[in-house]
């Protein structure tokens, strides 16, 4: 007998396993999604949809197509994994029940999409309010607002897809608009809207900055209605410094910290400024960054036009090794700027909160790895279903991090890191008392998480 020179044991293959399920973690998506009631709401407000003597309600099969893309799926067809496992997942549709449910919504996309819209924002508050003191909104104040980032991204359409379009980067594809609520530091985040655009549109068009936010804030679990206060903070890049955005967000009495493009009148004011008028700016750990000042120039240019009470703050940096220089850039300098109508704080914890906004970007990149990165379908209000599908999942994942997993790292870890710590779990159904059991891989590493997560999310 030949020993083996292989550095990993010589296995026979065989495909007789029974009773295994292979993305046995993905369990507690469906936990989640029953703690907070969205399997209900998303049965209840999609019944019009529900054609006469159906075995599949439109409800589960939406979810399952949401827990699919949350386990990495990122079209339609991989609902499938979910069907080979009924024991957990429990009946799946077909994937020709699927599409017609898909164009069936997409032929009134509208009222589908305020219909998710609507269930989404019942299971926002279950889960805001079994968070507790962990919730996003929990003790948010002017001083400590709950922050909305509006950013946009581009998606690139490999085939001739209803309304895809040219791009500025020369690609061809979508333009969505995306606003997410940020978990601050220690968490990540959840979309709150999302506006599916054709590749040309327009980086700082406000009405669909307006509508977006519009929508954003309607999402907010405890209704604020139209003037929502200064509890409120929206942020974005330059796109959304326009007047009329600047003029919306006043209107409805929101804190705002919106990037701002700079122009030959406002860095002739910054070269103005004395030198010892410019602060040291902070890094992202709150500490004094060297080569880095802020100085507020609001009270040196003309602003009428714009609303009362906006306040231009610039930056000026040296810039990052092999970094190039716009002709905006002055004495070698790096500048930015963004208005705010925040009155209180000293301008260098201003200047750190608004770049701060780039954790939104992190969320576009989780969105992205998400099911967002390839619009499956031909048709663009089928693509626009499968939008709020995307974020649908990114909800679950998110409430599923701020319920059960909130005292541990895994509460920062991006898509990929759960689909390979948690959820690709593997176990084994057996039945016992006439009941189910899923018994996990007691040699996986992340058994022992998962059932402390599991456990916090049985309801209360």
């Amino acid at each position: 007998m030949r020993e083996s020179t292989s550095w990993y044991p010589s296995l026979k293959v065989g495909g007789d396993g029974s009773g295994v399920v292979a993305q046995a973690g993905a369990v507690a998506l469906l936990r989640t999604a029953v703690r907070v009631g969205l399997d209900r709401a998303l049965s209840q407000v999609l019944t019009p949809w529900r054609k006469p003597l159906a075995t599949h309600d439109p409800g589960k099969i939406v979810l399952d197509l949401a827990v699919a893309v949350a386990i990495g799926g990122d079209c339609a067809a991989d609902v499938g994994l979910l069907r080979g496992e009924p024991g957990v997942f429990g009946s799946v549709a077909s994937d020709p029940t699927v599409s017609r449910l898909i164009a069936t919504l997409a032929g009134d996309a509208s009222k589908a999409l305020s219909a998710i819209a609507s269930a989404r924002v019942r299971a926002r508050a279950a889960a805001w309010q079994a968070a507790g003191d962990r919730a996003p909104d929990h003790t948010i104040t002017a001083e400590n607002p709950l922050t909305i980032d509006l950013d946009a991204t581009l998606l690139d359409a490999h085939s001739e897809k209803e309304c895809a379009a040219p791009t500025f980067k020369k690609g061809f594809g979508f333009h969505p608009l995306l606003a997410f609520c940020d978990h601050g530091p220690c968490g990540t985040g959840e979309p709150v809207a999302e506006l599916l655009r054709p590749g040309n549109a327009g980086a700082n068009t406000a009405a669909d900055h307006k509508q977006v936010l519009a929508a954003a804030i309607t999402q907010l679990p405890w209704q604020p209605g139209y003037r929502v206060g200064r509890k409120v903070l929206v942020r974005t890049d330059s796109g959304g410094g326009t007047h009329d955005f600047v003029a919306y967000c006043t209107t409805r009495r929101v804190q705002y910290s919106l990037g701002f493009t700079l122009t030959d009148t406002i860095v002739e004011a910054v070269n103005k400024i004395p030198k010892n008028v410019w602060t040291p700016a902070y890094d992202a750990d709150g500490e004094v960054r060297p080569g880095a000042w802020v100085a507020e120039v609001t009270g040196m240019l003309d602003l009428t036009g714009w609303p009362a009470g906006m306040r231009l703050i610039v930056r000026k940096e040296r810039p990052h090794p092999g970094a190039q220089l716009r002709f905006t850039d002055v004495d070698g300098l790096r500048l930015t700027a963004f208005v705010t109508n925040t009155r209180t704080g000293q301008l260098p914890d201003l200047e750190l909160r608004h770049r701060r906004r780039a954790r939104c970007e992190d969320r576009i990149r989780a969105a992205k790895d998400t099911g967002l990165r390839n619009l499956p379908f031909k048709s663009f209000d089928a693509n626009r279903i499968w939008v709020a599908i995307v974020a649908l999942a990114l909800d679950l994942t998110a409430w599923l991090q701020t319920l059960g997993l909130h005292d541990h790292p895994a509460r920062r870890w991006e898509p990929k890191t759960l689909r390979l710590q948690l959820f690709s779990i593997p176990a084994r159904i057996a039945s016992h008392a006439r009941r189910l059991h899923l018994r996990l891989s007691r040699h996986h590493r992340g058994t022992g998480l998962l059932l402390t997560t599991l456990d916090r999310l049985q309801p209360g």
